[in-house]
């Protein structure tokens, strides 16, 4: 494994690099929490918001040439009306939120400081534009008691706090999609997290 190396793209660029992703998202989505029963051309069709956004961007990592893994960012303003609910319903100027999406990385590939590379990289997107005062992500709920929860589970909450950022459980948004232990798509609950740029 050569060192990966990590390279933010906007607009045009990411084009050509959107089915590597739609077909990464689907492999690492499969796994806890989210154990999503991923869609080609769903994915491909959800993921042109961000070559189309002006200010949206996707940090990629590369081994090389491949795409091992990806973080997505772009203004809460441009994401659909339920992410941005939560936050109108408690009075935030959503035109000040930057909304950072997924972070995927194939597992052969964590623990080396990726991760934290992600972030890095999209607060500095976020902040180049000098008028967003919060980045936030939000992340799938799961009850304990759920069938396919592993049991060496360990939640990402030490991480993120170690960034800097900060649990919001006022702030909840509802998606739906389709779990590989069902026959129709459900809705789940997913928190905020919130950090002040």
């Amino acid at each position: 494994m050569t060192v990966p190396h990590v390279q933010t793209l906007t607009g045009a660029a990411i084009t050509p690099h959107l089915p590597a992703l739609a077909k990464l998202r689907i492999t690492v989505f499969r796994d806890w929490p989210y154990i999503y029963d991923g869609d080609t051309a769903y994915e491909e069709n959800y993921l042109k918001i961000y070559d189309s956004a002006p200010r949206a961007a996707i940090v990629f990592a590369f081994d090389g040439e491949t795409i091992i893994g990806a973080s997505t960012c772009l203004p809460l303003a441009d994401e659909t009306g339920n992410v941005q609910a939560p936050f109108v319903a408690n009075g935030f100027d959503v035109s000040k939120l930057f909304y950072f999406g997924e972070s995927v990385l194939l597992k052969t590939y964590r623990g080396h400081g990726l991760g934290v590379k992600f972030f890095e990289a999209r607060e500095a997107h976020a902040r180049s534009f000098t008028t967003y005062t919060t980045a936030t992500f939000c992340a799938v709920q799961r009850p304990q008691t759920h069938p396919l929860r592993p049991a060496a589970f360990i939640p990402l909450d030490d991480f993120w706090t170690h960034r800097g950022y900060t649990k919001q459980p006022h702030l909840q948004c509802k998606m739906s999609w389709l779990d590989l232990n069902e026959t129709e798509e459900t809705e789940k609950r997913l928190m905020f997290w919130t950090k002040t740029l």
